[in-house]
């Protein structure tokens, strides 16, 4: 039964599923470091989920990506 209803909801409600887990670590963050460490942890996750997906869909590897981000020279 469960599982039947974890299935239905993350077919069809995968969006919604996934906005409430993203609030749920958000707030428990918040309540565990406050709100600015929270940001900041947040920012991280999404600048290295970004870097990730950039290197995932056009194939490029972590010194192509930091080189495009960083001033010549200094990686």
């Amino acid at each position: 039964m469960w599982e039947e209803l974890l299935r239905e909801l993350v077919e069809n409600h995968r969006g919604k599923v996934i906005g409430a887990l993203i609030g749920l670590v958000f707030a428990l963050l918040i309540i565990r470091f406050g709100f600015w460490w929270s940001l900041f942890i947040s920012l991280s996750v999404l600048v290295g989920y970004l870097i990730g997906k950039r290197m995932d869909d056009h194939k490029e590897d972590l010194m192509d990506v930091l080189d495009k981000f960083l001033p010549p020279g200094q990686r």
